[in-house]
């Protein structure tokens, strides 16, 4: 049976609604108006936020050179720069749907993109390598629980669109990513210095604020209404929000889907662990791309601008396939001739790394712009595989905390293989072995299944 958008909302439409578009009762006429304008400001927000999600990360690979020597790093401790993100993504990821529940979605979110804009306004000026991978620590934060929340609040607000709106936050990570990568040196050129370069970005993450702000009261006033209102039996059961996906306090649970929730043992789920190592695989060679792969093209005589440009080709090529991939992933039963598609131009993108970096670069760098369209591919199959929005947030803490676990290795052993080797060979052979792994498993997480059914008792 084909896996319509249609098909897997049918069961948590019902009791997991977009808040938008309810309304209790004694709301004046002009409620859906204002429902209107809260969804396309939850739309504007999504896509600021998404454009967020990973300049703190490419803007420092175009830059790693002059940031070495900048601060006096060896190839070693630039190994651990570049193992910092999946770190903080791991360890603050998991605190995500905990912070939701208590403090609601847009405020959380709200809170990661100020922590983004202050970690990249005070990192390139911190002074010494302690305090920069601190206060890049700090944006990472912001990045983590963002990361972690967005499958959580489309599959809220728009419980029928799960693939297109996936897409649509894919696409504009992925813009963000390459604009970063392909930005970032000009800019320094233009402002004088590496500082300069790396802190420009914390200008785009402060405009993300802006729109959690009204939501953030909308959602305060909606729970303070609802707390001092009596909204019939109907109205309770089958029009209020369900808040167990994370979606703020005050408002009061659905009983059958706290019990269903409370009952998940996602530990128990084969396919959530497969999701989870195919979601560190990808991640392992996303970061190790973004960290590495524009210094592997200057170590072979491409000149440094060409370089962040061949790097933000990789990243751009996200932007119409992150579109297309998850509308094709939720038509799909299984997902696994998708993984494979992917994994095979990992595979060839690899090779032309090894053999020929600088002759076919461009062609390498398409190439390993298309599989690294895992992640867009990872974000669907998390939507996919759980029926409800409390299980998509478990779901979503679980894969990426425990995936970001799995990929914290990977850009280190780059680093420490580069430096031991002084040379690329091994760190390429070592990306392209897995890669394999990385196909397998995501053919077990692309099976038509749910974690509810594997992990409910």
């Amino acid at each position: 049976m084909a896996r319509e958008e249609t098909t897997r909302t049918t069961t948590t439409t019902p009791t997991d609604p977009a808040p938008a578009a309810t309304a209790a009762p004694g709301e004046p006429r002009t409620a859906g108006s204002t429902r209107a304008w809260t969804t396309r400001l939850v739309v504007v927000g999504i896509v600021l936020s998404a454009l967020n999600l990973r300049p703190a990360i490419t803007s420092l690979g175009a830059l790693l050179e002059e940031v070495r020597d900048g601060l006096g790093m060896s190839g070693s401790v630039a190994g651990v720069l570049t193992s910092v993100p999946p770190l903080c993504f791991a360890v603050f990821g998991v605190m995500a749907p905990r912070l939701a529940r208590r403090f609601g979605l847009p405020a959380v979110v709200c809170a990661g993109m100020t922590a983004i804009t202050a970690g990249l306004l005070i990192r390139p000026y911190a002074g010494g390598t302690v305090a920069f991978l601190a206060a890049s620590a700090l944006a990472l934060m912001g990045i983590a629980v963002s990361n972690v929340l967005m499958p959580v609040i489309v599959k809220r607000w728009f419980p029928d669109r799960v693939g297109s709106m996936t897409g649509l936050y894919s696409m504009a990570l992925a813009l963000g990513t390459s604009a970063a990568a392909a930005a970032t040196v000009p800019l320094t050129g233009a402002l004088g210095g590496w500082q300069a370069g790396l802190a420009a970005w914390a200008a785009l993450a402060a405009v993300a604020v802006l729109p959690w702000l009204p939501l953030i009261r909308g959602e305060r006033g909606s729970a303070d209404r609802e707390r001092g209102s009596a909204p019939s039996g109907r109205a309770r059961a089958g029009r209020e929000p369900a808040r167990d996906e994370g979606s703020g306090a005050g408002e009061e649970r659905a009983p059958a889907r706290e019990a269903q929730s409370s009952a998940l043992r996602i530990t128990r789920s084969r396919t959530a662990w497969a999701l989870a190592v195919f979601f560190g695989l990808q991640a392992t060679a996303a970061y190790i791309t973004m960290g590495w792969m524009a210094q592997i093209f200057r170590d072979a005589g491409v000149p440094a601008g060409t370089a962040g440009l061949l790097l933000a080709v990789t990243m751009v090529m996200g932007v119409p396939l992150a579109f297309v991939i998850p509308r094709v992933a939720t038509r799909l039963p299984r997902q696994g001739p998708i993984v494979l598609v992917l994994g095979v131009c990992g595979l060839a993108g690899y090779a032309g790394l090894y053999f020929a970096p600088a002759a076919g670069a461009w062609a390498w760098a398409l190439l390993l712009g298309v599989s690294n369209c895992a992640f867009p591919l990872a974000l669907t199959m998390v939507g996919m595989r759980a029926r409800t929005g409390a299980g998509v947030a478990q779901l979503s803490a679980f894969a990426q905390s425990t995936g970001y676990l799995i990929s914290i290795p990977g850009p280190l052993l780059v680093g420490v293989l580069y430096q031991s080797s002084g040379g690329w060979g091994l760190p390429i052979a070592l990306m392209a072995a897995l890669m394999v792994p990385q196909m397998v498993v995501g053919c077990l997480a692309g099976r038509d299944r749910t974690v509810e059914e594997e992990a409910t008792r």
